[in-house]
C-alpha cells in the first residue's frame, strides 16, 4: 500500500513540475507579447496596400484612395497620417499603376480582349492612356470575322455591328456579313449592313440578289415563325390536400439560327435560382399543345434586366435581329408576339405609351398597350418596319393596358454577357440615390451609403451630390438621372476603377473618389439591412431620412429630417419635422418586400398620433 502511495506522490510531484514549467512558458512569452508594439488598424491598412500592390493593383489603388480618405490630409495631425506615411502612398500608388500598364500589356499580348479593355478602363479612368485595349475597331472586327469564319453567327454580326459604331468599316469589311445575313435569311439584320454599304457611297457594286432581299420585308405572318412557347416543368406541388402538376408559360424568339431563344429570367428563374430546391425542367414548343415538346437549357441570365438566353436543338424558321438600336418615341405604333395563357403565335397591337418607367433594378423600361397576359413574358415587341423594339417582361394583372417591356438596345447591351454564360454581374458602389432639385436642375444626391461597400470604404458622405463619373457630367431629364448613371456603369465590369466628382451641398466643396466596383448583389437592400439600423434603412426603402430625439421607455424615437419627392414616405403623407417612432421592420427577401411598422404624429394633422406600415420593394432601382 504504501509503494503505491510513493508511486502516486512521485507522479503527481512530476505534473506538478512539468505544470509549473508550463505555467513559466506562457508567462514568459506573454510578457515577450507585452514587449512587442501593438499595430494600429492604420499599420494593418498599409500592410494589406502592400500585399494588393503585387496581387491586385487595381485593389490596392481603391484601399490607398480608402486609406486618404479616412486618414486625409485633414487628419494629419492624427496618430498614422505623417509626411513618411504620405510618401509611402505615393510610392505604393505608383507601383500599383506601373503593375497595372504592366498587366494590361499582357493581357492584350495574350489576347484576353476583354482583360485588357477591363484594364485600360480602369487606367482611362485615373488619366493614363494605352496603346491597345483589344476594344479597337480594328481588333472587334478580327474577332467579327473569326466569328463568322466559325459560323457563329450571333457574335460575328454583334462584333461587326460594334466596330462599325467605333468607327465605320468599309464595303469590303460589311459584305461578308451581308451576304451571311442574306444567306440565313435574317433580313433585318441584312438591311443593317446594305444600309452601312449604301452610306459609304463606294465604287463595290452590290450583286442584286443581296440588294433586293435586304430590302425586302417581313411579314408579321413570318415573324411569328420565330416565337415559341416556353414550358417550364416544375413537378407537381400539394395545396389543400389536393396534387396539381406546376407548369410556368412563357414565351421566347430566337436570335440566331443555332437555337439561341430570348425570354424572360423570371421565366425561367427556377431552373438557375439556388434558393428553388424542387424538380424544374425547360421546353419549348413551337406550335400548339399537339405540337412535340423540346427540351431547351439555360445558357445565360441577367436577373437585373430579366432576361435570359436559352438554347433549344432546332433550325428556327425564323430569327430576329438584334442588331438595330431602336428606341421608340411615344405614340409609335408596336405588335407583341407570344403565348398568352398559352395561346400560341398570338399577336396583339397597341402604342409606345410611355418611356422611361422604372420597374426594373437597372435602367427603366417602355410602357405599351398593346394586350398582354399570363404567358407574354419573353415575347418580343417590334414595330411597323419588323425591327425589334423590346421585349415583354411584365403586366399589371386585373388593370388592361398597363404592360412594359425592356427596351431592345438593353438587350443587346445585355446580350454578350449572356452569350459567355452563367449569370451576368453588373457593378455597384454601394449606394442609394435620390434626384433632388428642380425639374429644370437634377442633382443625383447620395441618400444613402450601405456598409461595407465600395462607397463605404471610402467614406462617402450622405447628401453629397455626384457631379461627374470619370469627368463626364451626366445630363438628363427629370425622371431620367439614376437610369443615365446607371448606364454609364453598364458595360463595365466589377473590379474596376471609377472617378467621382462630389460636392457638398452645403460647403459646395468638391471632392475626388477613386473606387473600385463591386459586384452588384442580387438585392442590395436585403444585404444592407442585414448589416444596418432601421432606421437608417428608412432611408433607402421609404425615402424618409430620420434624426434621433431620445427614447420614449425601451422604443427609440425620431424627428423626420427630410421626405424625398415621390417616395413612399411622400405618398404616404408625411412630412419633415413628424416625430416618429419605429415599431419593426420586416425583411421578406423571398417575397422581394420590407414593411415598417411605425407610429407617427403627422403635422398636417394635428399632430395627432396613429399607426402605419410601411411597404417597399427590396429590389430598389435608385441604387448605384
Amino acid at each position: 500500500m504504501s509503494i503505491k502511495i510513493l508511486k502516486y506522490c512521485k507522479y503527481r510531484i512530476i505534473f506538478l513540475v512539468l505544470l509549473l514549467a508550463l505555467v513559466l512558458l506562457v508567462s514568459c512569452k506573454t510578457q515577450e507579447d507585452r514587449l512587442q508594439p501593438v499595430k494600429s488598424t492604420s499599420e494593418y491598412r498599409l500592410e494589406d496596400i502592400e500585399k494588393s500592390v503585387i496581387d491586385n493593383p487595381v485593389k490596392a489603388i481603391h484601399q490607398i484612395y480608402a486609406y486618404r480618405s479616412i486618414y486625409g490630409e485633414e487628419s494629419r495631425h492624427a496618430p498614422g497620417f505623417t509626411q513618411e506615411t504620405s510618401e509611402l502612398l505615393n510610392t505604393l500608388e505608383s507601383q500599383a499603376v506601373e503593375n497595372l500598364k504592366a498587366a494590361q500589356v499582357l493581357a492584350f499580348s495574350e489576347k484576353r480582349w476583354e482583360d485588357a479593355a477591363s484594364m485600360a478602363r480602369s487606367l482611362a479612368a485615373l488619366g493614363f492612356a494605352v496603346e491597345g485595349t483589344g476594344m479597337e475597331p480594328g481588333v472587334i472586327l478580327a474577332e467579327a470575322k473569326a466569328a463568322l469564319e466559325a459560323k457563329n453567327n450571333l457574335k460575328a454580326f454583334l462584333s461587326a455591328v460594334r466596330s462599325h459604331e467605333i468607327e465605320s468599316l468599309s464595303t469590303e469589311d460589311l459584305l461578308p456579313f451581308l451576304e451571311r445575313a442574306v444567306e440565313e435569311k435574317q433580313r433585318r439584320t441584312a438591311a443593317f449592313f446594305l444600309v452601312a454599304i449604301d452610306q459609304k457611297r463606294g465604287t463595290t457594286a452590290i450583286p442584286r440578289h443581296l440588294r433586293e432581299y435586304a430590302e425586302g420585308k417581313d411579314t408579321v405572318s413570318d415573324m411569328v415563325k420565330g416565337v415559341a412557347t416556353v414550358l417550364v416543368d416544375r413537378g407537381m406541388r400539394t395545396e389543400g390536400g389536393m396534387t396539381y402538376p406546376d407548369r410556368l408559360i412563357g414565351s421566347a424568339f430566337f436570335v440566331d439560327s443555332s437555337g439561341l431563344l430570348i425570354t424572360n429570367y423570371h421565366v425561367i428563374a427556377s431552373d438557375v435560382d439556388p434558393a428553388y430546391k424542387g424538380y424544374s425542367r425547360i421546353y419549348i414548343r413551337m406550335g400548339d399543345s399537339s405540337s412535340p415538346r423540346i427540351r431547351a437549357r439555360v445558357i445565360g441570365w441577367d436577373k437585373a434586366m430579366d432576361l435570359a438566353l436559352i438554347k433549344a436543338d432546332i433550325k428556327p424558321e425564323y430569327v430576329f435581329p438584334v442588331v438595330d438600336r431602336v428606341i421608340p418615341q411615344i405614340g409609335d405604333t408596336v405588335f407583341a408576339i407570344g403565348s398568352p395563357v398559352g395561346l400560341e403565335k398570338t399577336v396583339t397591337q397597341g402604342i409606345v405609351s410611355a418611356l422611361g418607367r422604372r420597374f426594373l433594378p437597372l435602367g427603366d423600361v417602355i410602357q405599351i398597350d398593346a394586350a398582354v397576359n399570363g404567358g407574354n413574358s419573353g415575347g418580343p415587341v417590334i414595330d411597323r418596319d419588323g425591327r425589334l423594339v423590346g421585349i415583354v417582361y411584365a403586366g399589371i394583372e386585373r388593370l388592361q393596358g398597363l404592360n412594359f417591356a425592356v427596351p431592345a438596345e438593353r438587350l443587346a447591351a445585355a446580350l454578350p454577357a449572356m452569350i459567355k454564360g452563367g449569370r451576368a454581374e453588373r457593378p455597384w458602389l454601394g449606394l442609394s440615390i435620390a434626384e433632388t432639385g428642380s425639374s429644370s436642375s437634377q442633382r443625383a444626391e447620395v441618400l444613402y451609403v450601405a456598409p461595407f461597400t465600395p462607397a463605404w470604404e471610402q467614406q462617402f458622405r450622405e447628401g453629397a451630390v455626384i457631379e461627374s463619373i470619370n469627368g463626364e457630367k451626366i445630363t438628363a431629364a427629370q425622371g431620367s438621372l439614376i437610369p443615365a448613371l446607371q448606364d454609364r456603369f453598364f458595360s463595365n465590369r466589377p473590379g474596376e476603377l471609377v472617378v467621382l466628382e462630389l460636392s457638398n451641398t452645403e460647403t459646395n466643396v468638391k471632392e475626388k473618389r477613386i473606387i473600385m466596383t463591386a459586384a452588384r448583389p442580387e438585392m442590395p437592400l436585403a444585404d444592407a439591412a442585414a448589416k444596418d439600423t432601421k432606421e437608417r434603412m428608412a432611408a433607402p426603402l421609404f425615402g424618409m431620412i430620420l434624426g434621433p430625439t431620445g427614447q420614449t421607455g425601451f422604443v427609440s424615437t425620431f424627428m423626420i429630417k427630410k421626405i424625398i419627392r415621390g417616395s413612399i414616405a411622400d405618398e404616404a403623407g408625411l412630412s419633415e419635422q413628424d416625430p416618429i417612432s419605429i415599431k419593426a421592420l420586416h425583411i421578406e427577401k423571398d417575397a422581394g418586400i420590407a414593411l415598417m411598422d411605425i407610429s407617427v404624429k403627422k403635422r398636417r394633422m394635428g399632430f395627432i398620433e396613429m399607426s402605419m406600415r410601411l411597404p417597399a420593394l427590396l429590389d430598389s432601382p435608385n441604387t448605384l
